[in-house]
């Protein structure tokens, strides 16, 4: 009865933990509904045969029930008739018959005890399966969800590298800024340097010729003030 411990094992594996074995539960999991349907096959085809066999031995099991009665009415028959030597040999049938069906009930309880395990198992996994399929669009829609928040956490870190490349932009931006701040500060330096007094500072200031704008400008304030 190998084929039965077989199946027992199959039936008792826990789905879920199967599925959480899987590398890709989205791929994998259609094929092990088909495998499952293969299993089934196997198991309907082993249970048609096991409760043929269960059949079978009932048949021969009420068979004998039949000859024993048939056995026990006819040596009543042949008492009735006055005939104990026909009454023995019945009777003595009848005892053989007794003794064989001791060993027919007894292969016939093992035949419906594995009869009953086998459609235990077939239904158990008919439900299975039926409950898989259901199950199986909410799992690979599980299985999108994270892939999705895997891809997520890679651009969130690809974006961290982002921002680390922007502070050492800022960064450069700062010394930058400070390299012209410097310069500029040492350029007003010079200039000081190089004229400390400010007259030629002054002298160039009022060389420059003003813009005709600015004259135009002052004419108008000096006529509103009366100068």
């Amino acid at each position: 009865m190998g084929i039965i411990q077989r199946f027992s094992d199959i039936m008792s594996a826990n789905i879920n933990a199967l599925l959480d074995k899987m590398e890709d539960p989205a791929k994998m999991i259609d094929q092990y509904l088909r495998n499952l349907q293969d299993d089934l096959g196997k198991v309907k085809a082993e249970t048609a045969s096991i409760m043929a066999e269960e059949t079978r031995a009932k048949r021969a099991l009420d068979d004998c029930d039949e000859e024993i009665a048939k056995m026990q009415k006819y040596a009543e028959k042949t008492i009735l008739a006055g005939n104990d030597g026909d009454a023995r040999k019945f009777l003595e049938k009848k005892g053989q018959l007794t003794e064989n069906r001791a060993s027919l009930a007894q292969t016939y309880a093992a035949a419906a005890e594995n009869a009953s395990k086998m459609r235990q198992m077939h239904d158990k996994l008919c439900k299975d399966i039926a409950d898989l399929n259901a199950r199986r669009d909410a799992v690979k829609a599980k299985v999108a969800v994270a892939k999705t928040q895997e891809r997520i956490n890679q651009i969130s870190a690809s974006v961290a590298g982002s921002q680390e490349n922007l502070s050492a932009f800022e960064r450069m931006e700062a010394k930058a800024d400070k390299m012209l701040d410097e310069a500029n500060a040492m350029a007003e330096l010079n200039r000081t340097a190089s004229d400390p007094d400010g007259i030629e500072s002054l002298t160039e200031k009022y060389d420059e010729a003003p813009t005709s704008a600015v004259e135009d400008e002052l004419a108008a304030l000096k006529a509103k003030l009366g100068k």
